[in-house]
This record gives structure tokens, C-alpha cells and sequence, in this order.
């Protein structure tokens, strides 16, 4: 690494047209530029310049390997203005994982981003799993709900809102549920998480009371979007996302229950392998999925 500090330094003197010059651009003294100068012809065994602090000239030696530290030294600087420009401007591939309900909307997040950023491409990894970011070269994975212990980094982006929901059939078949009594009686369909556990559900009520109602599911899944097939095929009450189950309530798929009562929001996350030095596609990215899950319905930002 020396040897190539030396190269650039020779290549800078030339460059500047002096060592004085040269020692300006490197924000060091003459004197030191000079002592890298003799380390170099010192390795390098032959005499590269002919040189003063005003002025200097190449030998024979020095004119052919001075284009190879030229060339060496643009090189180092064409990779630094990339560098900056990943930096500072969104481009190359960005990687994101998200759960299989939710997947629909990073679309629709992203495509203002992707459209100002003709050099910026997505790679959409869907997957209810929580993915190995670094394995797999996730940029950023969005996560709803109470997250794993882990050592990636989480950022809060916003809040979905759950509604309690049933098919008409099973409704028909059991009867409309209209108090908190009434729910223990029915069955239910729920999320179950990696270690199968179930979580209890606080309802409050219109008089503002919170009840917790401990159930145990008929049907569970850890995926989301199967949660909501399995309600619409009237296996059981069901909490889902108003904004994720929109349409097969406008078909009749769906109906809310109990819709003076309120359940506990689901927090949305993005995860990052790293909290520092994120490049541009991530941090735009970021921004852009927190504007989206703190407009669109259903949602709110925290």
C-alpha cells in the first residue's frame, strides 16, 4: 500500500508541474513529498526525476512509469466519483424482501422512485419468512408487527390499522357475533408465529374498556394472505388489514364485525443489515415506503 501511496504521489507531482504545487494538492509539505519521492526510486532502484521545489523532469525511466501511476491514480479517482454518486443519487439494483400480504403495495410505493431514477432497477423478494439480509443481499426487508430479537437494524415507518372480519357463510352458519362474550363461542382463524405461539387479542369497546380475549385458532398460518383465504372460506373470525382486504369486502367476500371496537394497531418496520453509510437507493427507498404506509388506507405514520 506504500508503493502505491508513492505512485500517486509521483503521479501528482507531475501532475502540478512542482513538488510545491503537488504538496498543496496533498495538503502535506514539500518536504514530505519529497521523502516519498526517494522511498520510490529507493524500491524501484533507478532515478524517475530530475526535480527542485520550482520545477522537474522526467528521466527516461520516469516518462514510461509515470503513465502507469497516471493511469493508476484516474483509476483510484473514477472510483471515488462512483463511489459519490452511489452515494448521493439512487441507481444499481435494489433488493427488498416483504411478506406475501403486503407485497402488492411496494409496487406502487416505489414506482414514483423508480421513475425519477431511469438507473434504478428493484428486485422484489417475496417471502414471509424472516430473510438472512446479508445471505441473500437484501438492501431492506418491511416487517409488520412485533419483531424478532435479531441484529439488524429496525426503523418504525408507520401503523396498520386491524379490523375483525368473517365470511357471509360462516356468519350464516353461526350467528353474527355482537359483544365480547359472543366472540369465545366462534371459531377463529389466526397468525401463528415461527415458535407457534398465539397471542392474546385486547378489544376496546365503544364505552372505551379493554378486554382480553384469548383464543385458539381452528385454522392458523404464518402467512397472512393464507389467513385471509382461509376466512373467506368461512373457516373463522379473522383480524385483518382494512387496506389488504378492501376488494373482497367490496365483492361481498368479507364483512367487518364489531365495528364500534378498535384493535391494537400493527407497527410496519423496514429492517437494514446496517444503520450507517446507507447508500442512496436505500435511504430514498426508506422514505418512500414511509410516505406510503403513512398515506395509504389503513394505515397511519407513527
Amino acid at each position: 500500500m506504500d508503493q502505491l501511496r508513492r505512485m500517486a504521489v509521483l503521479a501528482t507531482v507531475v501532475e502540478q508541474g512542482s513538488l510545491v504545487a503537488a504538496a498543496r494538492q496533498l495538503q502535506t509539505t514539500t518536504s514530505a513529498v519529497s521523502q516519498q519521492l526517494r522511498a520510490l526510486e529507493r524500491d524501484m532502484g533507478v532515478t524517475l526525476l530530475h526535480r527542485s521545489t520550482r520545477r522537474i523532469g522526467l528521466t527516461p525511466a520516469g516518462e514510461r512509469f509515470v503513465q502507469g501511476c497516471q493511469a493508476m491514480l484516474a483509476a483510484a479517482r473514477e472510483a471515488q466519483s462512483q463511489l459519490h454518486h452511489l452515494r448521493d443519487a439512487p441507481e444499481g439494483e435494489l433488493r427488498i424482501s416483504a411478506p406475501v400480504g403486503s407485497a402488492r403495495q411496494i409496487g406502487p410505493a416505489l414506482a414514483p422512485l423508480l421513475t425519477a431514477h431511469p438507473g434504478l432497477s428493484l428486485y422484489l423478494e417475496v417471502d414471509d419468512r424472516f430473510t438472512d439480509l446479508v445471505a441473500q443481499r437484501i438492501d431492506l426487508a418491511v416487517r409488520f408487527g412485533r419483531l424478532p430479537d435479531s441484529h439488524w437494524v429496525a426503523q418504525r415507518i408507520g401503523q396498520k390499522t386491524i379490523g375483525l372480519y368473517a365470511a357471509p357463510s360462516y356468519l350464516a352458519r353461526r350467528g353474527v357475533p355482537t359483544s365480547m362474550s359472543d366472540l369465545t363461542q366462534h371459531d377463529w382463524v389466526a397468525l401463528r408465529s415461527d415458535t407457534g405461539a398465539v397471542r392474546g387479542l385486547v378489544l376496546r369497546g365503544p364505552d372505551g374498556q379493554e378486554d382480553l380475549l384469548r383464543v385458539e385458532p381452528r385454522a392458523s398460518s404464518n402467512n397472512q394472505l393464507s389467513l385471509q383465504q382461509m376466512c373467506e372460506a368461512g373457516l373463522g373470525l379473522a383480524m385483518l388489514s382494512p387496506d389488504d382486504v378492501d376488494e373482497s369486502q367490496a365483492q361481498g367476500r368479507l364483512l367487518p364485525l364489531l365495528q364500534g371496537w378498535s384493535l391494537p394497531t400493527l407497527p410496519v418496520h423496514v429492517m437494514t443489515p446496517q444503520r450507517d453509510a446507507q447508500p442512496a437507493k436505500v435511504r430514498y427507498a426508506i422514505e418512500a415506503l414511509r410516505m406510503a404506509f403513512s398515506g395509504v388506507a389503513g394505515t397511519a405514520a407513527r
